[in-house]
């Protein structure tokens, strides 16, 4: 039986791990434009807190202690790498700049909008982009991913691997793009987003729990571009699209585990909650202009919801639109 120690140490642990483990690796990847390295340290420090913590109590700054051990860690690897006199004053060059940017503030900078870029840079295949933000944002493994897209855990691990080397040897930067580049890119940051959705959505049989957590974990990537973005139409577009569909899956099978078609589902089973954000997304969404993909397809989707107000959907709303209906209309 664990003792309470490791117990309260595991869950601080698992609850940095949810909430900041994208942060961590985004900004020792942006320090070192090395992704790998970035994970391997991380998880070479989540294994230290699980030894450390238990015994010591888990630190008021559990961002910062973890930090500090990963860098440590990175530092390491470069040491047990190199040992020219060239490497060396690398080493403590990296040294210096790590410190220094740490000292210059005690919050850890959020990065991950950049890595999120980097990870939907074009230089990068497209059919990895999205299981390249799972991993490096989420922290989830290839096996847990390449479940998700029907492929061996084996080839998932090397197609990621390359994507990590590409950014590395490339020297992709880490960062968000200028103004007059960011519509473009940002467009293949939320195709990744909504790639991941989609696989959570496609759940045919409504039993794959994988798949669902899926979905979610797209939703919250949404929710972090949107909190970075405020101001970008079609990264609240996608939000609200994720809601609004993600609103009617306890509605999608009957007590049988029947697939339920949209027409015939009840909406008083559909998460209300989910589609009144989904509005107010939509909403805040053409208040900025530049009408798109994500927009068009919520608005679609909200025209149906407004079933479960008035008894039926807007189809004189739904039809100029019909033929950009979504996957996710069902």
């Amino acid at each position: 039986m664990p003792r309470e120690g490791d117990q309260h140490a595991r869950e601080t642990a698992e609850a940095v791990a949810r909430h900041s483990y994208g942060k961590l690796v985004a900004y020792l990847a942006a320090q070192t434009g090395d992704v790998a390295r970035a994970e391997d340290a991380l998880s070479e420090a989540f294994a230290s807190a699980l030894t450390d913590w238990p015994l010591h109590g888990a630190p008021q700054n559990p961002e910062g202690w973890l930090m500090a051990v990963a860098k440590r860690k990175i530092i390491d690897m470069v040491r047990r790498k190199k040992s020219s006199e060239k490497a060396a004053g690398h080493l403590r060059l990296l040294s210096e700049e790590m410190e220094a940017a740490a000292e210059a503030s005690a919050e850890i900078p959020d990065d991950r909008l950049s890595l999120m870029f980097a990870c939907a840079h074009p230089a990068i295949d497209p059919g990895i982009r999205a299981p390249l933000i799972l991993q490096t944002l989420l922290g989830f493994d290839a096996a847990t991913i390449a479940s998700a897209f029907l492929v061996s855990p084996a080839a998932m691990g090397q197609r990621l691997s390359r994507a990590k080397h590409k950014i590395r040897e490339a020297g992709i930067p880490f960062r968000i793009p200028d103004s007059s580049d960011l519509p473009e890119r940002l467009d293949a940051v939320l195709e990744s987003i909504y790639a991941a959705f989609a696989e959570g959505w496609s759940d045919s049989t409504g039993t794959e729990s994988g798949r669902r957590n899926l979905a979610g974990e797209a939703i919250w990537l949404g929710r972090l571009v949107t909190a970075l973005l405020p101001e970008a139409p079609e990264a609240l577009g996608l939000l609200a699209l994720m809601l609004h569909s993600e609103a009617r899956r306890g509605a999608r099978r009957n007590a049988n585990g029947d697939y339920v078609p949209l027409a015939e589902q009840d909406p008083a089973a559909w998460d209300a909650q989910s589609i009144e954000e989904a509005e107010a997304l939509l909403l805040r969404a053409s208040g900025f202009g530049g009408l798109g993909r994500y927009q068009l397809e919520a608005a679609i989707q909200s025209a149906h919801a407004i079933r479960r107000l008035t008894g039926r959907s807007d189809w004189e709303a739904i039809r100029p639109h019909s033929t950009k209906r979504c996957q996710t209309s069902r």
